[in-house]
């Protein structure tokens, strides 16, 4: 009995080696944290189950991945398929900005990047693992069919060769290439999004956070404005309004959303990308309540994206953030 509690051990340690950049691959593929881990979770599972049925004939890891492939094909199945704002609705003139809610399967879900970005060494590899999960990218993947989305990503960003995805697919090196070209053509006619800074940040770009801290937390429109970029987005997810714009963000910010004056942000990490967890003041019991999970996107020295996503009971717990902020 002992040797058998040994090998589990010494086996669920060998799968969980595997846990973040398995995380990493399912979100990319289904555009949702939650549903990436229960994802992985049931890849962990149906390994543990099948372990004496591995033969040994590929890699531990190109087994594990086999399954979570599967896994997610079948998931997708079901044809959710994520989605940010500006991709279901035009965007809304302040006047006539309304908040709508849409059901929470909707929405493309910010990812901390703790849970799917593995610790590497080569600045090249950590760079695209990152752009590799931005929101704009991870968006851009929803558009394609399942099987070309599990071929762009494990040839393009996972650096898998031709007949490994070939056999991890049980299919023909032609046609994993032609799915691979089919992708590259859906993401290329996709409409071009700003190259976004890299989220190793630089001083200019740490200063430009800095900047942004100091606008918000003290309100300052005039300020925020400067950094904003002029066709600057803002998004409000679960809500399906989008603002185009410095002057219709800005005045948002100061008519509907005007309870965030004299808010707090604290930095975390999330999509490859600067991102805050903002806190509201809360005047029923002091201090700062929860409010939005903040992404940003940057270019060119400019903040181009403020994505809010504002469901506080899904992602405050998700990035392991306290419920209240002390005053």
């Amino acid at each position: 009995m002992s040797d058998m509690a040994g090998t589990t051990t010494e086996l669920d340690v060998r799968l969980e080696e595997y846990r973040v950049e398995l995380t990493g691959y399912c979100y990319r593929m289904l555009g949702s944290a939650f549903e990436a881990e229960d994802a992985v979770q049931d890849t962990m599972v149906r390994a543990w189950r099948s372990f004496d049925k591995f033969e040994g004939r590929s890699s531990l890891r190109s087994w594990l991945y086999r399954i979570a492939t599967n896994v997610c094909l079948d998931m997708l199945n079901a044809g959710n398929k994520r989605a940010r704002p500006m991709d279901l609705t035009a965007a809304a003139p302040l006047a006539q900005a309304a908040l709508t809610p849409r059901p929470d399967n909707v929405w493309l879900e910010p990812m901390p990047d703790a849970r799917v970005l593995p610790t590497v060494h080569d600045p090249a590899e950590a760079a695209v693992a990152r752009e590799s999960v931005r929101l704009a990218f991870v968006a851009a993947l929803q558009n394609l069919p399942a099987k070309q989305r599990a071929v762009l990503i494990l040839r393009e960003v996972l650096a898998w060769k031709a007949n490994e995805v070939a056999e991890l697919l049980d299919t023909s090196v032609a046609s994993v290439n032609s799915a691979l070209q089919r992708a590259r053509a859906t993401l290329a006619e996709a409409p071009a999004e700003k190259k976004s800074a890299d989220g190793e940040l630089d001083e200019e770009h740490q200063a430009l956070l800095e900047r942004y801290v100091a606008a918000f937390e003290g309100y300052d429109m005039k300020a925020l404005t400067a950094l904003l970029a002029e066709d600057a987005i803002m998004t409000m997810p679960p809500f399906d309004l989008w603002l185009l714009g410095t002057p219709d963000i800005t005045g948002f910010m100061t008519t509907i959303g005007a309870s965030c004056a004299g808010s707090r942000l604290v930095a975390v990490e999330a999509n490859g990308s600067p991102a805050f967890a903002h806190y509201k003041p809360d005047p029923e019991n002091g201090g700062f309540s929860p409010w939005a999970v903040q992404v940003l996107e940057i270019s060119e020295g400019r903040i181009t994206g403020l994505h809010c996503f504002l469901d506080v009971p899904r992602y405050f717990p998700l990035f392991g953030l306290p419920m209240h902020l002390d005053g």
